[in-house]
């Protein structure tokens, strides 16, 4: 039913203003002009979107909202985005040793988790399935 059809990540955030300056230009994403709400601002990431939204609730969720899947790119990710400023989460996950603020797991899959400013967790990941 779905499975033909692509889906938007939807972010909910609190601030606007801020989630512009992140989510453009401290993560990169191409900003979609023609969009007629102001408590919207929808990006390109690649072949996907990402809605990004005002929300009393931003920032509520505990879990991952958004996993980009990055290749082996992973390293120079981490470094860039560190360089902007970025701070990663570090997590005692099973399976998982950390190398640095990468999570690595013995099948190949390396992650790390990072928060926008109102504390959504998004995440970053590489397996050497890719």
């Amino acid at each position: 039913m779905l499975g033909d059809n692509d889906a938007i990540a939807t972010i909910a955030v609190k601030d606007l203003r801020a989630a512009r300056t992140f989510y453009g230009d401290t993560l990169g994403l191409r900003e979609q002009a023609g969009s007629d709400n102001p408590e919207v601002i929808m990006y390109r990431s690649g072949a996907s979107k990402i809605q990004v939204y005002r929300s009393h609730y931003a920032g509520t969720n505990a879990a991952t909202v958004v996993t980009w899947a990055v290749g082996g790119d992973l390293e120079s990710i981490v470094q860039a985005l560190a360089a902007k400023g970025v701070a990663f989460e570090h997590y005692d996950l099973p399976q998982l040793e950390r190398q640095g603020d990468i999570h690595v797991a013995g099948d190949g899959l390396r992650v790390v988790w990072f928060k926008d400013p109102d504390g959504n967790i998004l995440s970053i990941l590489s397996t050497t399935r890719e």
